[in-house]
């Protein structure tokens, strides 16, 4: 089994919410290191938004999700949480595919 996370809420107890993107990210990769195998978290990458994206769709991706940096959790799409969907991808399809009534 393999966990992958792209974000780390709570730790022992301890709410990370309010925390900058790039603790709780620091925290999840500390996590891991101490498990060894079996867990990994989403890089962050410092090429713009765009270029991440058309690789990610070329790949054929879902898309990208797009984290400010310093920015806390919040639930829900923000200005600081961004999700790019790819069209194309077959997933996406689908779902714009499906009757949901």
């Amino acid at each position: 089994m393999f966990s992958y996370a792209f974000d780390l809420l709570e730790l022992d107890g301890q709410d990370l919410r309010r925390e900058p993107i790039e603790t709780r990210k620091g925290r999840w990769r500390a996590c891991c290191a101490a498990v060894g195998s079996g867990c990994g978290w989403s890089s962050t990458s410092k090429h713009g938004g765009d270029v991440v994206y058309r690789h990610a769709c070329k790949l054929g991706c879902e898309g990208i999700v797009s984290k400010r940096l310093g920015s806390p959790y919040v639930s829900g799409r923000t200005r600081h949480w961004l999700k790019f969907k790819n069209p194309a991808a077959p997933a996406v399809k689908r779902e714009a595919e499906e009757e949901w009534g």
